[in-house]
């Protein structure tokens, strides 16, 4: 663990609201973007964000630093996102334009590129994947997480979730067979 996150958990253990707020401010965007890629919903994204940080603080004092705190964040994030789906059965289509996630990394350049019809059929197609595939598709090739960041987030062997890309990719590619001939170089 970092002496920037060991000094800053040490603070907020001791009740120093600043350092609660720099915690917050280092992590928020990263956690937010990747609720909001699972959850494809802004509201919901925020409501599952704020959920993370106040599960978090609350249970700071269980942080062990067996692994990094961004990496503790993201595990808690992903739990509270998909438990909160469950709650609110959201399967639908996404409400968001793929134009607004513009500085993903992996999607970008790609996806400015699709037509709107077929930018709507993928991210219907990232909706059904199950609550197994979904997860690691999206932190592997949308947030660009590695197998074993997303291993020791999700508590998963790392074969297992590059098995579970691979089905989740498997899975993209047999829903997004009709369009190949429409959109093929």
């Amino acid at each position: 663990m970092h002496s920037i996150d060991r000094d800053l958990i040490a603070r907020c253990r001791a009740g120093d609201a600043d350092a609660e707020r720099a915690l917050y401010d280092t992590h928020v965007d990263r956690i937010y973007r990747l609720v909001y890629r699972m959850a494809g919903d802004g509201d919901l994204a925020e409501d599952f964000t704020q959920d993370t940080f106040i599960r978090a603080f609350a249970r700071l004092d269980q942080f062990r630093g067996d692994s990094s705190l961004a990496t503790w964040l993201h595990t808690i994030a992903v739990s509270v996102t998909l438990n909160g789906m469950r709650k609110v059965k959201r399967i639908g289509l996404r409400t968001s334009d793929l134009t607004d996630l513009a500085e993903t990394p992996l999607l970008a350049a790609e996806s400015r590129a699709l037509p709107p019809d077929l930018r709507s059929r993928l991210y219907q197609a990232i909706d059904t994947l199950s609550e197994k595939l979904r997860p690691v598709y999206i932190m592997h090739d949308i947030e660009g997480y590695t197998h074993e960041e997303i291993g020791e987030t999700l508590g998963i062997p790392v074969g297992t979730s590059k098995a579970r890309l691979f089905d989740a990719r498997a899975k993209l590619r047999t829903a997004l067979a009709p369009f190949a001939g429409d959109y093929s170089a």
